[in-house]
């Protein structure tokens, strides 16, 4: 009975590992990325330990706990002991965009690691706002999408951002991540019974540890030993959190020209967030757990504005994820774990401490399960008519994966930049895939996936006048930018927005160097298919054609 529903299982143990080290990785992050490009190292590093990660911490707890609250309140109103709460930490996507996109640009502008960190605030309070408004809006946005058009898109970012991901890295490090793999999947899989009932999680981290102790660095590709460990342990130290609201309204006192153009990176990455946040509700909803969406959005939004508040760059959402969490036998309790665990890690400086003891590759065939689980479930969980709608929307997905695949290679390259091969003919190719239509439908992939399966489960349902209005909202996208639409500098892939380009007239032409494609004929193209599906929808009305005749 739910009145029995436990604030832990055993199970939650093996949720808890997976979830850890998913925002474990986030974590490590932060110190890299930020001293890389934001100059935040030696005496700066402050930025990093002393405000942004206790800023997250805070975030991270308030969000965990209240998922694993939901969860609970679930239990008693449906009678079932085997909900499971959302996932929820930091946004992967919204971290590195932030850094490469709003922080690093000031830092190199003004050489101040200070002025940064506040820009990163401002993004991060401008995410929140939006995510929380899009609470307000997102249950009916879920009511009107068929489910494959949800469920497509986060297969479509399970298999190219979290199972190929890890599957990569895994292989990378056979020595560390296999045997961890090969447990996990007896575990999972063939659901075997390990000794005092310990979890398989549990049981991966450990024996993936212990190989990258025992095997010497040159075999295993894992440098660990005492010396970092120790250096690590003398980093320790209490980092209570600190109340940032002085530095956000520094900002808004600047010159509206300093911090108002970031809103072409703020705005879509909101949306990107509401929009993922909600796929994700989707998702419990299929495996059996229905949250309600104002609430579970409303609270995203708020632990990513109190992460702002308390000297976070980086927004929290509600974590791709939960079928996996729900299949390994979590409950609530592998959530509060979670929180408790990332905030003493977080305001007691052992962060570095974690790091030179644990190596990650040992916990990623957890996320890579998870990966797998996911994508399984788009197709299990829709119709099985729609199974085609699903297939349909993994492909932006995939673009997006091979996109920045092809980023980097051109990065690493010493040649060309991909800038200068776009120039010189937009119809390049790299083995016969189309850089440029990679890029394309590689840009907005998130609106993209789900707009190419709700158009095709729409038109399998011969409801022809509802795909036409999802063209038209691809329509509307494409020409805001949100989709399609993209720039090259050179080997930097950002989004190309129209939202300033007042309706016919001419748009600025492309600084030297760079590389604009404005997709306003991508556009053109999915008005000419609205008018396509409206026409089938007269026509059906005229003349109804029993479903299957093929006349």
């Amino acid at each position: 009975m739910s009145q029995n529903y436990p604030l832990f299982v055993r199970r939650d143990f093996d949720g808890f590992f997976g979830l850890f080290v998913d925002n474990l990785v986030q974590l490590l992050l932060v110190p890299v990325l930020c001293g890389a490009l934001c100059g935040m190292t030696g005496d700066d590093a402050r930025y990093v330990y002393d405000y942004m990660i206790p800023g997250a911490a805070v975030s991270i707890l308030l969000g965990n706990l209240f998922y694993a609250w939901q969860a609970h309140r679930l239990a008693v109103r449906t009678g079932s002991n085997s909900v499971c709460a959302l996932p929820y930490g930091i946004n992967t996507p919204s971290l590195l965009v932030y850094i490469a996109f709003v922080m690093a640009p000031v830092y190199q502008q003004t050489k101040s690691p200070g002025a940064a960190w506040q820009m990163g605030l401002y993004a991060c309070l401008g995410s929140g706002v939006i995510e929380f408004l899009g609470a307000f809006v997102a249950g009916w946005i879920r009511r009107k999408t068929p489910r494959a058009a949800l469920l497509s898109t986060l297969a479509g970012i399970s298999i190219g951002f979290i199972a190929m991901t890890f599957a990569l890295q895994i292989f990378h490090r056979p020595l560390v991540g296999m045997l961890p793999l090969a447990v996990l999947l007896i575990a999972l899989f063939a659901r075997w019974p390990f000794p005092l009932g310990l979890p398989g999680g549990l049981i991966a981290l450990l024996l993936g540890s212990l190989c990258g102790w025992l095997l010497p660095a040159s075999l295993s590709g894992v440098n660990l030993s005492v010396a970092n460990v120790a250096t690590a342990w003398s980093q320790r130290g209490l980092h209570l959190p600190i109340f940032c609201g002085e530095q956000i309204q520094a900002v808004f006192q600047l010159p509206p020209a300093q911090w108002l153009g970031f809103l072409s990176v703020i705005v879509p990455m909101g949306l990107f967030n509401v929009v993922g946040s909600l796929q994700n509700i989707e998702s419990a909803a299929a495996s059996g757990d229905d949250f309600a969406t104002g609430p579970s959005l409303a609270a995203n939004g708020l632990g990513t504005i109190s992460a702002a508040l308390f000297g976070s760059c980086f927004p929290t959402t509600i974590y791709i994820g939960h079928p996996g969490w729900k299949a390994l036998g979590a409950r609530a309790g592998y959530s509060s774990l979670n929180g408790l665990a990332i905030t003493l890690i977080c305001l007691t400086g052992t962060l570095p401490l974690i790091a030179s003891l644990i190596p990650v590759e040992a916990g990623m065939a957890i996320v890579f399960w998870v990966g797998i689980i996911i994508t399984a479930q788009a197709f299990q969980a829709s119709d099985s008519r729609h199974a085609p709608a699903v297939a349909m929307g993994l492909f932006p997905a995939i673009a997006a994966w091979g996109a920045t695949i092809v980023e980097g290679a051109f990065r690493t390259s010493g040649g060309q930049t991909l800038s200068q091969v776009l120039l010189a003919n937009p119809s390049t190719d790299a083995n016969g895939f189309l850089v440029h239509g990679l890029i394309s439908m590689e840009r907005g992939s998130i609106f993209t996936c789900m707009i190419l399966a709700a158009i095709s489960a729409f038109l399998i349902d011969r409801k022809f006048y509802s795909a036409a209005i999802w063209s038209g909202l691809a329509v509307l996208f494409t020409t805001l930018g949100l989709m399609h639409a993209f720039q090259v500098e050179g080997n930097s892939i950002n989004y190309l927005f129209n939202l300033t380009i007042p309706f016919l007239q001419s748009p600025p032409a492309a600084p030297e160097g760079v590389y604009y494609y404005r997709a306003f004929t991508v556009a053109l193209g999915y008005l000419l298919a609205a008018g396509a599906f409206a026409w089938c929808g007269w026509h059906q009305s005229r003349h109804p054609v029993a479903e299957g005749s093929g006349h």
